[in-house]
């Protein structure tokens, strides 16, 4: 669910095309899901807090102001409530990356730990073949989201 400034689209029915595009005043979210790395390294997944932390999801202001994060969300498709991250005071920098790792860490300005623990692979939010990340505001509103469906890769660049 990408929302870009300028975001044209072409329907083509009955034989006419069609444009439309959103108006150039609009602006898509200050905060965006740039990456998911869903496979931590290594084989097989060991559960281990490194292992853990080799899963991560990294959010990007794409704006000239400071965001703060407070209350924001990160998700999973699941409905499982341990697979939802919560946000505390955190201020996201305009052009600045957060990093969220999945396990344990201390928390400092460019990265924040889920603080999940494992020792079976339950532990880990990423499913390593299709899933989606979401961000969602203090609100509750859907703010963007990220999804794969993939064995060949890693990561997810979104």
């Amino acid at each position: 669910m990408r929302t870009r400034s300028r975001l044209t689209a072409a329907v083509l029915a009955a034989g006419m095309v069609v444009a439309v595009s959103q108006p150039a005043g609009a602006a898509g979210p200050a905060v965006q899901i740039a990456k998911i790395y869903y496979d931590s390294p290594g084989s097989p997944d060991s559960g281990s807090n490194s292992s853990l932390n080799g899963e991560y999801v990294q959010l990007k202001n794409i704006t000239k102001k400071a965001v703060s994060l407070k209350g924001w969300t990160v998700r999973d498709k699941t409905s499982q409530p341990d697979h939802v991250y919560m946000f505390g005071t955190f201020t996201l920098g305009p052009g600045k990356t957060v990093t969220l790792r999945t396990g344990k860490g201390k928390d400092t300005p460019t990265i924040r730990y889920w603080n999940r623990t494992g020792g079976t692979t339950f532990a880990y939010i990423w499913n390593q073949t299709a899933d989606t990340a979401y961000l969602r505001n203090a609100a509750g509103k859907l703010v963007d989201s990220c999804s794969y469906n993939s064995s060949r890769a890693d990561y997810k660049l979104c």
